[in-house]
């Protein structure tokens, strides 16, 4: 996916008007990590366009606030994906195809580890270890567990996610 300039709207913008307004002005600089985890947890990212407010809200340069946001890999500047696929990558899995898993759901949703298809919809990222080693490789779509998970399998569960219909274990 190509890196694109994400804006909030003016609703956002007020909740984060909002979010910065409590406590004295400027806030002081031990409040960054927590005003910037309550941003992304009230819009599930933070976005280019609210640095400079966040900045001034803590007297800061924009250079500083993007630097700790860029710093933790917590932060999002992006929008979410509407759905997440974990690929375990610990050795057992490794061990029992989840290389192969790995570049199958990578020509699938035509992206690389800690990316997102070009839609948008799917983010692919690393996991190490989801307690499944006897019935490795094991994966997790949308939070909810799988194993024993082969490439047809594997459509199925992304195509089911498409779809919006439950994907059983």
């Amino acid at each position: 996916m190509q890196s694109q300039d994400y804006h909030t709207s003016q609703q956002d913008s007020d909740r984060v008007d909002a979010i910065l307004s409590t406590g004295p002005a400027p806030l002081p600089q031990t409040e960054l990590l927590p005003k910037l985890h309550a941003i992304q947890q009230a819009l599930g990212f933070i976005a280019a366009d609210l640095v400079p407010a966040i900045a001034g809200a803590f007297n800061l340069s924009r250079a500083e606030v993007h630097g700790v946001i860029t710093f933790y890999h917590h932060f999002q500047t992006t929008p979410p994906a509407r759905h997440t696929l974990h690929l375990c990558q610990a050795e057992a899995c490794r061990s029992m195809g989840a290389e192969q898993l790995l570049a199958h759901a990578e020509q699938a949703l035509g992206c690389r580890l800690h990316g997102r298809s070009a839609d948008g919809q799917f983010a692919l990222e690393p996991v190490y270890c989801l307690g499944q080693c006897a019935t490795s490789p094991a994966l997790t779509l949308d939070h909810q567990l799988h194993a024993r998970v082969t490439p047809a399998r594997l459509d199925r569960l992304l195509a089911q996610a498409t779809a919006g219909t439950v994907a059983a274990p």
